[in-house]
């Protein structure tokens, strides 16, 4: 009996759904879909480095891109055992109760607050600063020493921080944040308890300082020298985090009705885009993968031994289990790489 799985990949204008036979990696069918609203340039500013994403561009083109490729490939929707989803980030997104982005609730529909905050927004360099002036003179250990001793204003605490002090309606509203990846993993599966939902070790570790060093995300004491809110979302978020080789949950029946497949169909902890890249690139130890796109990111993999309690200046992380299990995953990279060449193209 054939198995096939499919791989989403959410990118900075557009998501790519690929379908592939596991028994010989061949792939049966491809489809993109260009974010509507991005493209028509909506809750962007560029003179403010904004660039915030709506989460119905991602949940359709999701819905379009899986309906595709199981059409065009005739394969039986029962065989199809697995998706997983990868994403650029840091993208955050602020979420209710519930588990629903915020811009899909009312009153927030029409609010850049309320939505993705793209990897690629820097409305937060003020807050990034703040950050990293508090890691190293707060007293406890410095929290940004595994990402590089660097904290970036593309990552998650600093955007969620700068939002937090811009927006009190979304302030008040956002129950807690998600990763993108996390997000459209969470929406796939029928289990949506968000306490025990399983948040993406690769993104918690790289973008959100999430470390076993200091049991997880950072101390609510260092938190809450930067705001009040992000103490208090500390509680809302997760202290374990998972790799992407396991299990986040079954397709929903509401999800495998949309999509054409089926329940038994299991859904993957998420990941990030370039830590996927180095996947299907067969990184091993001593090879180091660049994955191109719109930033270039240099992907590594160590063993314990090998990395041991060592830490890398300037790096963008260095996190257990990240790219493969069993490896210290470390990224590195020339942010804005594709974009640059966008912009001189233009």
């Amino acid at each position: 009996m054939k198995n096939y799985v499919i791989g989403l990949d959410y990118g900075t204008d557009s998501v790519r759904a690929v379908l592939i036979d596991t028994e010989n990696g061949q792939e049966l069918a491809s489809n993109v879909s260009h974010y509507k609203r991005w493209k028509n340039k909506q809750y962007c500013d560029a003179s403010i480095n904004q660039f915030r994403q709506h989460p119905l561009d991602h949940i359709e083109g999701l819905e379009i891109t899986i309906q595709t490729v199981i059409k065009e490939s005739k394969v039986d929707p029962k065989l199809v055992r697995g998706i997983c989803i990868d994403t650029t980030g840091s993208s955050p997104v602020p979420v209710t109760k519930d588990g629903t982005p915020l811009a899909l609730t009312k009153g927030f529909e029409e609010n850049p607050n309320a939505m993705m905050v793209l990897w690629k927004d820097h409305t937060s360099i003020n807050e990034a600063n703040e950050i990293n002036e508090l890691a190293v003179s707060w007293g406890g250990e410095d929290v940004t020493k595994y990402v590089g001793g660097i904290y970036s204003s593309e990552w998650f605490w600093a955007k969620i921080l700068h939002i937090a002090r811009e927006d009190e309606a979304v302030r008040n509203a956002a129950h807690t944040w998600m990763e993108h990846c996390d997000l459209m993993t969470y929406l796939l599966i029928e289990d949506k308890d968000l306490k025990t939902f399983k948040r993406s070790r690769c993104a918690a570790g790289h973008k959100a300082m999430w470390h076993a060093d200091w049991n997880g995300l950072p101390p609510v004491e260092f938190l809450e020298k930067l705001h009040p809110y992000l103490a208090q979302l500390r509680g809302n978020l997760y202290d374990e985090t998972y790799t992407s080789d396991l299990s986040a949950g079954n397709l929903s029946k509401e999800w495998a009705d949309r999509l054409g497949l089926s329940t038994e169909t299991v859904v993957a902890v998420g990941t990030f885009d370039a830590h996927s890249g180095a996947v299907g690139a067969k990184i091993g130890e001593n090879t180091l993968v660049r994955v191109m796109g719109t930033s270039t990111c240099d992907i590594l993999v160590g063993s314990y031994d090998e990395v041991g309690t060592k830490t890398v200046r300037g790096i963008c992380g260095q996190v257990d289990g990240s790219v493969i299990p069993g490896f210290i995953g470390l990224e590195a990279g020339q942010s804005a790489f594709g974009d640059l060449l966008a912009w001189y193209k233009e």
